[in-house]
């Protein structure tokens, strides 16, 4: 369950603020599969980062009930200083989960090898998704939280990262950003605008996806 009380959010401009949310209270559908849509700059990564808890609210609070994953291939919050392995103990720690069980899989599912062993500075940007999604994917979540990466690496890696996703959306749900329409259409079951810092609830999803092109200025009779 997600419950937003009266949620400010805003950014600092050289001139003003931008808002992202000013007071907003809504609560999430429950048990669903639910597909973030949004111009440009409304703020949809924000608003996932939001539910994660890893940025800091401008006012108001959110009510979570469940297990949370960070948004999925997300390696923002690794320090580069330290080695995977290293960033990984903190992160399991952060979660309380099982460090033998993740390395393991972390482990096999990237493919890093030795590379574990190497600080974050010195990998690219590929290393560190195959990082965070290993590492996401590893623990258990009762949502996870995706923007926009749905899988990483080359064609081999891409389709078992697809697998190990697949198998995971059996148990959890998924909240998902993404300017892909088919994407939206094969993952999501309920639609959420972000538009003028109000959140509007589409249950048809060609309704939603209209209603997003008609503000995206695209075509509206086009599938993707």
């Amino acid at each position: 369950m997600i419950e937003f009380i009266n949620v400010s959010k805003y950014y600092p401009l050289r001139r003003g603020y931008r808002v992202i949310m000013d007071r907003v209270s809504f609560r999430f559908p429950e048990h669903r599969n639910i597909g973030i849509l949004g111009r440009n700059g409304a703020g949809k990564s924000t608003l996932l980062r939001m539910i994660a808890g890893s940025v800091p609210l401008d006012g108001g609070r959110i009510r979570r009930i469940g297990r949370f994953s960070w948004p999925l291939g997300f390696s923002g919050g690794f320090n580069a200083n330290l080695s995977g392995e290293e960033n990984l103990r903190f992160i399991v720690r952060i979660y309380d989960a099982d460090l033998r069980q993740v390395t393991d899989y972390v482990r096999e599912f990237s493919e890093l090898g030795d590379a574990m062993k190497e600080p974050l500075k010195s990998y690219s940007s590929g290393m560190r998704a195959r990082l965070a999604f290993g590492l996401c994917l590893a623990m258990d979540f009762d949502v996870y939280l995706i923007d926009e990466v749905m899988a990483v690496g080359d064609p081999s890696f891409k389709k078992k990262s697809k697998a190990a996703f697949d198998e995971r959306r059996q148990r959890a749900n998924i909240i998902l950003v993404s300017h892909n329409m088919n994407t939206i259409r094969e993952y999501a079951d309920v639609i959420i605008m972000l538009h003028e810092q109000k959140l509007i609830v589409y249950e048809d999803l060609d309704q939603g996806i209209r209603a997003y092109k008609r503000l995206s200025g695209g075509d509206e009779n086009d599938p993707t």
